[in-house]
């Protein structure tokens, strides 16, 4: 990827408007869009399907070349919240949880009084992965799985909500929206012509721009001072160096993100190639307005820059852990300095990226000294420690664990050793997984099956082949299988939830429960913040019996999703098993309030307060019952007793021929019956 060369002679009259100190607090609108390639808009590449961004752009101080430390959702927005690099926040791939001990931007505008919001358009960015702290309002409302759209919100969609929710918002306030169309899957016919590949892409881009232009015009309507900061987690390859998408190579087709700064008045319009990094976006925003800094960021503020002073360039690091945490190949890490860039790989490499943009030229061997220079750089920056570990778990978690028999110790360190493959030596497996991993996602999962069993003849422990091709078993109930494979997946890559999600759906219906409960106690660990990881914890431990723990399993899931009635509908129906009734009716009240018609077991609960002997509450919940619940027949048969004991002969009747169109064949009960007996005459000879 190469980006449009820009003249650097910015003169006295250009950086006249110097950054000022704002007289009041003023509002923030940080935008950050999905997998965006800067050659994708128009003010880099001299294309025209952007006009909002570039408007924005030429009005702004751009970087048209910004480094992304990792060419993944979640742990580049994680540097970018937080000004830490990856090893030192702990987040290195896609699934795990931000810690609490690192520092956020959010919580440095809540601590001053602003109102922060933020509306997410991406799966990787939802509120149990940890970037929701900070945040008083934190959207991230989704599509429904198998809705058609993945889990993914289209950009007006996300704009519309946002737009909602400044229309109630006194300032200041932070308002954080991510837009995430440009991210594979792309939309077919979504560009100027019906097609598939880049021109989908743009397409998906310039979506998000007509997103961005509605977004800034209600912006500009609440407000008239705010500082909009516009930027991308990461790239797209779109083909470069065989890769097809992002988080598998550390070149610049992936790393490199445009970067704005927009503040009419305080900051002047310019632009610059300096390498300026995501790390620096958040303490950059914290000087603009005057909040203290984040404390331990390794980013800067580009203030100086941005006045048009000359200041210091940074290193830039960047890492893919994504070949060691998939696929069990070697992971790739890099330093970016004075226009040099070092790839650390079991095959270094070596570029000189002004002369060599397009990183085609590997000089490593032909600049040993400048290679091993920035190699002892590279080594020195990951001397410094984590702020926090990134397999620490929250002792309150642990707590939460053991008092349910979590024992540990099935844990497997997952930190690479040994002579590991070079990624550039795996593409053509990695072609194999990708397209089995599609054919996964469309049904197909004989045909994904034979494309990870070539891979797995390759290299028998591809952690990636087995856990994929372990699903692709469960899918053909092929439960054996799948659980060996996905049991040796585990055993390689221990800290994988999703992997462990899959075996502990299989174990569990092989009727493994105990084993089931092991696993999802594991998954809880790694993704505590995932309501459905307890509520799938509840189940297996219900199933095994352990009833008890099962309800202090599903408490916790309703806990993290208050909101969802299905949650109180699990808890209160094992809390009924463990013997709390009054529990029980409590929280299937408090679900059926919220769902109103829709609420699905009211049979259910008419049955519980009729054992508890609310007579009256029983008759008005059990007359509610519709065919489809799973409780009707026993909901119409219990109200037949009921009615029949106060003497209501046409209730009773009507309530038994409800019975017997539903189950014919309880028709020998009704004449047992003392209660229901006069009603036999309703039961045919046959029954």
């Amino acid at each position: 990827m190469t980006c449009r060369p820009v003249a650097l002679g910015l003169g006295s009259a250009l950086i006249a408007l110097a950054v000022a100190a704002a007289d009041k607090p003023l509002n923030v609108l940080l935008i950050t869009v999905d997998t965006l390639r800067p050659d994708a808009l128009g003010w880099v590449s001299g294309g025209g399907t952007t006009p909002a961004i570039d408007r924005l752009a030429s009005e702004g101080f751009r970087f048209p070349g910004a480094v992304s430390p990792v060419p993944l959702t979640l742990p580049a927005h994680s540097s970018l919240f937080s000004g830490l690099i990856p090893p030192r926040h702990g987040v290195r791939d896609n699934g795990q949880v931000l810690a609490a001990g690192v520092p956020l931007l959010a919580e440095r505008f809540g601590q001053a009084g602003y109102q922060t919001a933020a509306f997410v358009s991406g799966y990787p960015l939802s509120r149990p992965f940890g970037l929701a702290r900070g945040f008083s309002h934190y959207d991230d409302a989704l599509p429904a799985a198998g809705s058609g759209q993945g889990l993914e919100r289209r950009a007006a969609e996300t704009t519309a909500a946002a737009v909602e929710w400044l229309k109630t918002t006194p300032g200041p306030w932070l308002l954080w929206v991510h837009y995430y169309d440009p991210h594979l899957p792309y939309e077919p016919g979504s560009g100027p012509q019906p097609s598939i590949g880049r021109a989908d892409y743009d397409g998906e881009v310039a979506r998000v721009d007509r997103a961005v232009d509605d977004l800034r015009t209600s912006v500009a309507a609440k407000t008239g001072d705010v500082l909009t900061v516009f930027t991308a987690d990461h790239g797209e390859s779109l083909g470069e160096h065989g890769e097809a998408t992002h988080g598998f190579f550390v070149y610049d087709s992936t790393l490199r993100v445009p970067l704005i700064f927009h503040w009419p008045g305080r900051v002047a319009a310019g632009e610059s190639l300096r390498a300026a990094r995501l790390i620096d976006v958040a303490p950059t925003i914290l000087d603009l307005v005057g909040l203290p800094r984040l404390v331990d960021a390794g980013g800067v503020s580009l203030g100086p820059t941005l006045k048009g002073e000359e200041q210091p360039q940074e290193p830039a690091y960047f890492e893919s852990q994504q070949p060691w945490r998939s696929y069990g190949w070697a992971p790739l890490s890099g330093l970016l300095k004075d226009g040099w860039k070092w790839i650390a790989a079991p095959r270094p490499e070596l570029y000189r990226i002004e002369d060599d943009p397009g990183e085609s030229r590997d000089l490593y061997n032909g600049e040993v000294a400048t290679g091993r220079a920035l190699q002892r750089e590279l080594r020195a920056l990951l001397t410094r420690p984590p702020v926090t570990s990134e397999t620490e778990a929250d002792p309150a978690v642990l707590t939460r664990l053991r008092a349910l028999g979590y024992l540990g110790g099935v844990t497997v360190s997952s930190a690479p050793a040994g002579d590991l493959p070079d990624p550039k030596d795996r593409l053509e497996l990695r072609r194999l997984l990708t397209e089995g991993q599609e054919l996964l996602d469309a049904g197909s999962a004989s045909r994904a099956l034979e494309r990870f069993d070539r891979v797995l003849e390759a290299e028998e422990d591809n952690r990636f082949a087995l856990s994929r091709s372990g699903l692709a078993l469960m899918q053909l109930n092929r439960l054996d299988g799948a659980v060996d494979r996905l049991s040796r997946s585990v055993e390689l890559a221990g800290d994988d939830p999703e992997t462990r999600s899959v075996l502990a759906e299989a174990l569990g219906r092989l009727g493994l429960y105990e084993r089931a409960v092991t696993e999802w106690m594991e998954v809880a660990r790694h993704q505590p913040e995932v309501a459905r990881v307890w509520s799938n914890l509840g189940a297996s431990l219900g199933r095994a019996g352990r009833l008890t723990e099962a309800v202090e399993a599903l408490r916790q899931a309703q806990q993290l999703d208050p909101d969802n009635p299905d949650r109180w509908i699990r808890l209160a129906f094992a809390e009924f098993g463990a013997g709390s009734s009054r529990e029980a009716v409590e929280h299937l009240a408090t679900a059926r309030e919220v769902m109103g018609d829709a609420f699905p077991h009211h049979g259910a609960l008419g049955l519980i307060l009729y054992r508890m002997g609310e007579v009256e509450r029983a008759r008005e919940a059990l007359s509610r019952a519709g065919r489809s619940e799973p409780e009707f027949v026993e909901a119409r048969l219990t109200l037949a007793r009921i009615e029949a004991a106060a003497g209501q002969s046409a209730a009773a009747r009507f309530a038994i021929a409800e019975v017997l169109q539903a189950a014919p064949g309880r028709g020998a009960e009704i004449r047992s019956d003392p209660l229901l007996a006069p009603f036999a005459a309703l039961v045919s000879k046959d029954d």
